[in-house]
């Protein structure tokens, strides 16, 4: 049996460093940091790393927040900010020395979620 991906990118810790670089990466992002201009960031920095914690094998009940769904209904993100977000992501898992085995299962995961964020 292989080791979770919750494992493998550094339990809780690790997941921690990378949400939070995913986060700074999003609100320095020219297509779509206007979107994070009054966010609470450290708040969101929480949110995405309990998710990123329960989504790859951590504890099931570390992510308290809304599905994806509910989270993006009304905000019309378009395509091509979807993979702007997922270009934040890939560099906030090359930034903490990430392999090329867990970023393409971390990615893979992500674009599954494209239909829960996309205009909708």
């Amino acid at each position: 049996m292989t080791e979770s991906l919750f494992n493998r990118l550094g339990g809780v810790e690790g997941i921690t460093r990378i949400a939070n670089d995913v986060v700074d990466n999003h609100a320095a992002n020219k297509l779509v940091g206007v979107r994070f201009a009054d966010v609470d960031l450290a708040k969101l920095k929480h949110a995405a790393a309990t998710f990123f914690v329960t989504a790859t094998g951590g504890p099931s009940d570390a992510y308290q927040g809304k599905d994806m769904i509910s989270a993006h209904r009304g905000m019309n993100i378009s395509p091509a900010e979807f993979m702007a977000v997922l270009d934040d992501a890939l560099l906030a898992l090359d930034k903490n020395g990430v392999g090329q085995r867990e970023q393409e299962e971390v990615l893979y995961a992500l674009y599954g979620l494209r239909s829960q964020v996309v205009a909708v």
